[in-house]
């Protein structure tokens, strides 16, 4: 016999009004540690994506210099824009990702956006580790003769797992300290990178003619996929926030602290690759610094990048996932989230050919996060008219459980005109999705209940 609806609704949202290290849940965050300086720092420090060197890669050939700083800094303001519409519930009331699309895919149906959510941070976080134990591991090989990449790699991974243990507190200070950090490093490496190849770079990139086209809104997508999955689980991190910011400050906040770290990553893998063929970001380091010593503190600030963009990013969407569906605490989510990453082979996705698998990753599932995005978005300011009713949705025996058909039916009929667009599937998916969407929980019985 299950639980009255009060009483599941009150066990899950029990707060005493404080909030220690790994005391994470599903409830309404009562209790906000976040200003917003802490916050735009989080951001900042968490959106350090190595995936992003791929991306600059990935673009050599079609786009000129210009083009890309452009397909970037439009990218990172779409981004910010979608993440402060998309977190407003969060915001407001306090509740994670998984709870705010029970309104709109129901109970059971929330498993779909969470898989679709879970999977590419999963991957992220196995190919990220990688990179960071890279790092590692040509640090160990140069000043001690130690090249056990495999060694660091797990102990690397162990690390990040015992960091995420201790949840958003300790996610607010790692990020806050090690934004400083992470500046200096990725300013003295675009620095680094054009007095090296400055020259046979200008030859090239500024002449090229490239497109003001389809590729180029196609490149604007892929560094706006990179952060798609965040767009989604948004909520996640808007319930840190305190109270008080205005959607506009908060649009800026998002947008501007993403801007740097992708810019400077971005047009560093672009310039590289242009001029070495090189994709591997280790690789990128090693030809673009000839002093040791600061190839080796460059090494260790990326490698602890990694760290302040998996914890963030890549550990809580999947964490929180587990939690809803397996009903387990946050500590023992966070551990199996980190010991899926192992599953990942992130071996793979640092060949040499790797950038053009990335960006079709990165294509494949924006395809499938497109729609879903534009239903939440759809859902709380069309349907809901940004009102939600809380004791409904932890209320598995209510208007909300199960599987809400219309939810699934637009998702599949976005992913269908993503796929059909699949250069800029994001962006192509976001109105049949919603359109669908709205009709059907307009005018479509069986999903009437859904609209209370």
């Amino acid at each position: 016999m299950s639980a009255s609806p009060s009483a599941l609704a009150s066990e899950e949202r029990s707060d005493d009004g404080s909030k220690a290290l790994g005391a994470e849940s599903l409830a309404p965050q009562h209790t906000r540690i976040m200003g917003r300086g802490s916050y735009f720092l989080a951001w900042f420090g968490g959106c350090v994506s190595i995936g992003t060197f791929a991306m600059g890669s990935s673009v050599v050939g079609t786009l000129n210099l210009l083009q890309a700083t452009l397909a970037i800094a439009i990218g990172c303001f779409v981004i910010g824009i979608a993440l402060a519409i998309n977190g407003a519930a969060g915001y407001k009331y306090g509740i994670p990702f998984m709870v705010q699309a029970r309104s709109a895919f129901g109970f059971t149906g929330t498993r779909l956006p969470g898989l679709v959510r879970a999977v590419p941070a999963v991957v992220w976080y196995g190919f990220q580790s990688w990179i960071g134990a890279g790092a590692l591991n040509m640090v160990s090989a140069t000043l001690f003769g130690f090249d056990n990449l495999i060694f660091y790699f797990i102990t690397f991974q162990f690390l990040q797992i015992g960091l995420s243990v201790m949840g958003f507190q300790g996610i607010k200070w790692l990020e806050n300290i090690g934004s400083a950090f992470i500046l200096a490093s990725l300013m003295y490496m675009f620095y680094a990178t054009v007095q090296r190849y400055g020259d046979e770079l200008s030859a090239s990139l500024l002449t090229m003619e490239g497109s003001w086209g389809m590729p180029f809104w196609g490149a604007t997508m892929l560094f706006l996929g990179i952060y798609s999955t965040m767009m989604l689980n948004v909520s996640d991190y808007s319930r840190e926030h305190k109270k008080g910011t205005a959607q506009s400050l908060l649009t800026t906040i998002y947008a501007m602290s993403i801007l740097p770290c992708t810019l400077f990553m971005g047009l560093i893998g672009y310039m590289v690759s242009q001029a070495t063929g090189t994709a591997d970001p280790i690789q990128v380091f090693a030809n673009a610094v000839d002093n040791t010593p600061l190839l080796m503190t460059t090494l260790l600030f990326i490698a602890f990048a990694q760290v302040t963009t998996n914890v963030l990013n890549n550990v809580v969407p999947p964490t929180y996932v587990l939690m809803d569906v397996f009903k387990i605490k946050f500590s023992v989510a966070t551990v199996i989230v980190g010991l899926l990453a192992f599953a990942t082979f992130p071996w793979k996705l640092v060949q040499p050919g790797s950038a053009a698998g990335l960006q079709l990753f990165v294509q494949t599932y924006s395809a499938f996060l497109g729609p879903i995005f534009a239903i939440l978005v759809v859902d709380y300011y069309v349907i809901r008219r940004r009102t939600l009713d809380i004791n409904k949705l932890y209320d598995a025996n209510g208007p909300y459980q199960g599987v809400n058909l219309a939810a699934f039916i637009a998702t599949a009929v976005g992913i269908v005109a993503a796929l059909s667009f699949s250069a800029i599937s994001w962006y192509a998916s976001l109105i049949p999705a919603g359109v669908t969407y709205y009709l059907l929980m307009k005018y479509w019985a069986p999903c009437q209940r859904f609209s209370q």
